[in-house]
């Protein structure tokens, strides 16, 4: 957010307002031509779970919101993000952040990828005990990861790499892979380029 030239940033809200992701939800569905139906199918999620969503009334966790984006072919930011201005300051802990809901992760979008550019990047953070397996993101994605702290293991099933603080790596994005945190407290840099 702009600090309006007074030096503190304005607070942006936490957490992912449902309008945010019911009004882009609605915007892309119609911008492809699909139905309520057809899109929950290619989506695997149930009409009524999509119908709540576009109302603002349901509360999606990060596979589900991948599985739209993925169906309506747009990277998962479009769904994500929220108009911002010029100067934009996300606090540590702030920011749009959704959990997963079936492992000990937490995505936050830092930055999507202005008109003609088709990158975003995350903030993530994730304990040791559960694995974030993800699908297929839509094709030709490239992630670039970055480990910030503690230990993780990454990339495309059954390549896993496991990463240090400081280590870098890139993988498709477009086949299925994992994270797996190593150490308590584990934060990474996510950067997903799509082509």
């Amino acid at each position: 957010m702009t600090d309006g030239g007074k030096g503190a940033a304005a607070p942006r809200p936490a957490g992912l307002p449902r309008e945010w992701i019911a009004a882009a939800l609605r915007r892309e569905r119609v911008r492809a031509g699909l139905s309520l139906s057809e899109l929950a199918k290619r989506a695997g999620i149930a009409k009524s779970t999509l119908s709540q969503l576009e109302a603002a009334s349901g509360n999606p966790g990060i596979e589900t919101v991948w599985a739209l984006a993925v169906a309506l072919g747009v990277p998962f930011s479009v769904l994500a993000e929220s108009p911002g201005p010029a100067v934009t300051v996300i606090r540590a802990g702030e920011g749009p952040t959704i959990h997963a809901e079936q492992a000990s992760y937490a995505g936050t979008l830092l930055s999507a990828g202005p008109v003609g550019v088709r990158r975003d990047i995350y903030h993530g953070a994730m304990e040791p005990g559960s694995v974030r397996a993800s699908e297929p993101h839509i094709p030709g994605s490239v992630e670039h990861l970055i480990l910030s702290t503690g230990r993780l293991a990454a990339g495309p099933v059954g390549e896993s790499v496991e990463l240090a603080p400081g280590d870098y790596m890139s993988y498709r994005g477009d086949v299925p892979h994992a994270y797996e945190a190593l150490a308590p407290g584990t934060t990474f840099v996510l950067i997903m380029q799509h082509t």
